[in-house]
């Protein structure tokens, strides 16, 4: 899911991760989800790592899907949410069995972008959506983050909003833009 060292660095800090991190931003969420024409019954947190998105996120069946071992034992006994190892490129879901798929300030770590977007694509019923929750590095402080992320060995790949959101159309999502800043969201229905 991550690149290699992306792995290593997140095994490292989990248990310090969640003092680091800032809560996921329920409202910019709700927003992307709105784009549903579908109920949300189901959610599939991709790169959830603690669950920090998962546990802002109220109502549905949730479960949290990360490469890192060390995370995902604190998705599982600090938030109670179901967890399980597994790469954005090849998810452990079946076709058509969620109705949202989140990635939230992770998907610049994933090394197959196009094989993630396509996996949600599948993993996806009719009218469910894929949000993506992630930083601008067009922003000021974007580049402050991408300068910083590759300074500590980080693979990291970021993508303008603008970007992300025609990857999400040329895989067959119909997407747009929910908001913008150096955190923005994306939203694609299938």
């Amino acid at each position: 899911m991550y690149g290699t060292g992306d792995v290593g660095f997140f095994d490292r800090i989990a248990p310090l991760y969640d003092l680091a991190m800032p809560p996921a931003d329920g409202d910019a969420l709700a927003a992307g989800f709105d784009r549903a024409t579908r109920p949300i019954d189901r959610l599939l947190d991709v790169g959830g790592g603690s669950g920090r998105a998962a546990a802002a996120v109220t109502g549905p069946d949730r479960l949290v899907v990360d490469v890192s071992r060390p995370m995902l034992r604190r998705a599982r006994t600090v938030r109670g949410l179901s967890a399980v190892a597994g790469d954005a490129g090849r998810l452990p879901v079946a076709d058509g069995a969620v109705d949202a798929v989140l990635v939230v300030d992770a998907f610049h770590h994933l090394p197959a972008q196009a094989a993630a977007i396509d996996e949600a694509a599948r993993v996806l019923a009719p009218g469910g959506v894929f949000v993506v929750r992630e930083f601008d590095p067009t922003h000021p402080l974007g580049r402050l983050l991408v300068a910083a992320e590759h300074a500590i060995g980080m693979g990291s790949r970021f993508r303008s909003p603008d970007d992300l959101a025609a990857a999400l159309d040329a895989s067959g999502f119909d997407a747009v833009v929910v908001d913008r800043g150096f955190g923005y969201t994306v939203a694609g229905v299938r």
